[in-house]
């Protein structure tokens, strides 16, 4: 099995709904996120995903976020923006708009952090990572 990975970051706001403490308040994170792609084969010039198309969709995703008060957006206008959901949105949309990886490849998780020391992961059920 191959694995590849990249890793970005954006900065961007947020403030947890029905959240009882400081995280209640509007703040922002400078924020870290990891996707990680498996699969059994690589494609006919030996890659499983190309790093430059990886990374362009990945800064997509981050570019409708970046700078921007997160619950003022899609979903998060109703999706609480927990770094446990931006994980799956991250997983969802990766998922979504990366086109033509090799028979069997996929996104295997994704991981955010919020800050050095605090993160959320998110695989589907019954994923590895």
């Amino acid at each position: 099995m191959f694995e590849v990975s990249v890793e970005e970051t954006f900065s961007a706001g947020h403030a947890l709904r029905g959240y009882r403490g400081k995280c209640e308040n509007v703040h922002g994170h400078n924020y870290r996120v990891r996707v990680t792609l498996e699969g059994p084969q690589l494609d006919n010039i030996g890659l499983l995903v190309d790093f430059t198309e990886l990374k362009r969709v990945v800064r997509e995703i981050m570019g409708r976020l970046d700078h921007q008060f997160i619950n003022d957006l899609e979903p998060f206008k109703t999706v609480n923006p927990s770094a446990e959901n931006l994980a799956k949105y991250f997983y969802d949309e990766v998922t979504r708009l990366l086109r033509g990886l090799p028979p069997g490849a996929h996104v295997t998780d994704v991981i955010l952090w919020e800050t050095d020391t605090s993160r959320a992961q998110y695989r589907p059920a019954g994923g590895k990572s």
